[in-house]
């Protein structure tokens, strides 16, 4: 049915159609994706998980793109966990490796992203991963330190424990030292000691999880607080624009009462 309705010309014109819609409304700021279904998709699909992998990243660099056209100031994705890292094939975590460090080099060389102006910032434990990833990441950061108007966070070997953690030591570390005083410490400064602190908009507005998965698997837990939740029955290579344009229809018909 969908490729009929797709052949017909009926997705296109709804999506034109959702895409003005959207527009009308409040666009989020931050968008924040679990990425998520990359290998049931390739299994159903008679595919090895390597080709799994590398259609989510050619997904990835489309949602880029949806998103700096709808005008979206800040995309967080979730591209690899600690504990994808400690469970997983030992040769299924070096194929994302291999994967995301030929990502970087596309994403290096794309005009849109530079016109756009995009600075890449990487969250989580770099210092675990292979030399090469970690060049590979600097490298990302360095070049695009210049940008200021548009972001995109990669959170790699990453968990939203371990960071509140880390946020931790170095409070206690500034407290220690007498830089802070314990009386000082509200949620907005501690806010500033996670990875996201010097970010413009550093909470997500919306949270889009693929696969039909319904929970948050360890990502952001101080960010998303208040953030508004989507999960969709769509695996992660195959999504489209149109969910996108969903999502955030769904976001924009929300209430936002932030714990009131």
């Amino acid at each position: 049915m969908r490729l009929l309705l797709k052949a017909l010309g009926a997705y296109a014109l709804y999506e034109a159609l959702l895409h003005r819609s959207v527009k009308r409304g409040e666009i989020p700021k931050h968008i924040a994706v679990i990425l998520d279904g990359n290998r049931r998709w390739a299994r159903l699909n008679g595919l090895s998980v390597e080709e799994g992998y590398r259609a989510g990243a050619r997904r990835v660099e489309d949602l880029l793109r949806w998103c700096l056209d709808l005008g979206v100031n800040t995309v967080t994705l979730y591209v690899l966990s600690l504990e994808n890292i400690a469970r997983r094939p030992k040769e299924e975590v070096e194929t994302v490796y291999k994967i995301l460090v030929e990502s970087t080099e596309r994403f290096l060389r794309d005009d849109e992203v530079r016109s756009k102006r995009v600075r890449v910032k990487v969250i989580g434990r770099r210092w675990v991963l292979p030399e090469e990833v970690g060049r590979a990441l600097e490298r990302l950061e360095r070049e695009t330190a210049h940008n200021s108007e548009r972001f995109l966070i990669l959170a790699v070997a990453y968990g939203g424990r371990d960071e509140i953690i880390q946020a931790v030591r170095r409070v206690a570390q500034d407290v220690r030292s007498g830089e802070l005083s314990p009386d000082d410490v509200s949620e907005e400064v501690f806010g500033r000691y996670l990875y996201t602190g010097e970010l413009p908009f550093p909470e997500p507005d919306l949270v889009i999880r693929t696969s039909g998965e319904e929970r948050i698997s360890n990502f952001l837990l101080w960010q998303i607080a208040y953030s508004e939740l989507v999960f969709l029955d769509v695996y992660w290579p195959e999504f489209r624009r149109i969910d996108l344009l969903r999502a955030i229809r769904t976001y924009q018909a929300r209430s936002r009462r932030f714990g009131a």
